[in-house]
């Protein structure tokens, strides 16, 4: 045990004790740590650099300009070298510092080669891995190198924060002013003028179950229960995203809703032939020659996006929920139907089994598998390849989730990413 650790541990063991428990716990042989010079020098750790090698010290500044000077707590994502925490804790009107760990073993390194003394003693300052909390906390910084180095048991918090940090960039594809998105809902107004509001739905289902279907790749486990399933008189109500519909109709299985949001789905995906029974739910960014064409009963709805405030004021519709994919508002009008127990099916929001969709080739709806250079955690507990945007997708899937205590939800398998707030349904989970 070094000097310097001994040292960091007496100070955590007098405040935090259960927290250095842990830390004593950590297998640091594992990581690859080196010293990297440039203009100055820092800690290399599995080929990541904890900070910068030039100037340390100014990369803190440049890090704490960014929170507000006024803020009296702030939230620290990662633990790096120490630098930022002892710059943010110069500022007079900080009240509380709340330094989160994203990587165990990546700390218990730092604690061994550096003296971390001077942060951890300050009484302001409250130390916590970063997944004893369910949610990110505001405002805050993620030290960027241990957004890439994150760990286990801290990846989901280290998910929210990645899909927080990314929001505005992302929201930049929805501008309302963006002439695509002018022209393609004045193509679909009249016939959201036409077509009746989805809040006829809401509450046609109380009590029930339900069961929503997704593309994820398990899907493909559950084709014949299904199937099954939809031939029999007395059934759950079966709504399916609108990239699940073709995989579905091929094996003989007709949904009764689906529900479809992205102005990239076409006639490929939704083909109309024997649409007749089966409801198409649809925000106004849908394509009009899909929507026209379907011989079912159609519903309009809006998402909260500031794309929709014009329309809104000329034609009133009830709202679902949307956060970035279409497996939300379709969970949503579940929720907003009654339904009381909900299974999901194909919501992997990963690459289980190096197969992107069911029913579909890879790269036919996105990336293809060998683009994916990120991972969440499995059913199993495992690491499965995933991309950045799904990551997103499930984040605000598990917050919607914890925002409706009173239905039950649940999945079909554990081979695609673990949802927070489900539970794994015995009748098609082993």
């Amino acid at each position: 045990m070094s000097e310097f650790f001994e040292r960091n541990l007496q100070i955590i063991q007098h405040r935090w004790p259960a927290l250095a428990e842990r830390l004593l716990l950590e297998d640091v042989s594992e990581l690859q740590a080196d010293l990297v010079e440039g203009l100055g020098s820092t800690l290399s750790v599995n080929g990541i650099q904890l900070t910068s090698r030039h100037d340390r010290l100014a990369e803190a500044d440049l890090q704490a300009a960014s929170l507000p000077l006024d803020a009296p707590v702030v939230h620290v994502y990662g633990t790096g070298l120490g630098d930022l925490q002892n710059r943010l804790l110069g500022r007079a009107g900080l009240e509380r510092l709340c330094v989160h760990i994203l990587n165990g073993s990546v700390f218990a390194l730092v604690l061994q080669v550096l003296d971390q003394s001077p942060w951890l003693c300050d009484p302001r300052v409250v130390l916590l891995h970063a997944g004893d909390l369910a949610e990110i906390q505001l405002p805050f910084f993620a030290l960027p190198a241990e957004l890439v180095l994150a760990d286990d048991y801290n990846a989901k918090i280290r998910d929210r924060l990645i899909s927080e940090i990314h929001l505005a960039f992302t929201n930049r594809e929805f501008d309302p002013q963006s002439p695509e998105i002018v022209e393609r809902l004045q193509s679909t107004f009249s016939l959201a003028s036409e077509d009746r509001d989805v809040v006829e739905l809401f509450g046609a289902f109380k009590g029930r179950k339900a069961l929503v279907v997704a593309t994820g790749p398990s899907l493909e486990q559950h084709f014949e229960r299904l199937r099954h399933l939809s031939e029999q008189a007395e059934r759950p109500l079966l709504i399916c995203v609108d990239t699940a519909y073709r995989p579905l109709i091929s094996h003989g299985i007709r949904p009764d809703i689906v529900v479809s949001i992205d102005q990239r789905i076409s006639a490929r995906h939704l083909p109309s032939e024997n649409t007749d029974g089966i409801a198409l739910v649809y925000l106004p960014m849908a394509d009009p020659l899909v929507i026209e064409a379907w011989q079912g009963p159609r519903y309009v709805a809006y998402s909260s996006s500031p794309v929709y405030r014009q329309m809104r004021e000329q034609l009133h519709r009830a709202e679902l929920h949307v956060g970035g994919s279409v497996i939300h508002p379709a969970v949503d009008l579940a929720v907003q139907m009654g339904a009381a127990h909900i299974t999901l099916f194909g919501a992997d929001f990963a690459f289980p089994n190096d197969k992107t969709h069911a029913g579909w080739g890879d790269g036919d709806l996105g990336p293809q598998l060998k683009a994916s250079r990120h991972w969440v955690l499995d059913g199993h507990g495992q690491r499965v390849k995933t991309q950045l945007n799904f990551r997103s997708y499930l984040c605000e899937l598990e917050r919607f989730i914890a925002r409706h205590p009173q239905v039950r939800f649940y999945n079909s398998s554990r081979d695609g990413a673990l949802i927070v707030g489900t539970d794994f349904d015995p009748e098609y989970v082993q």
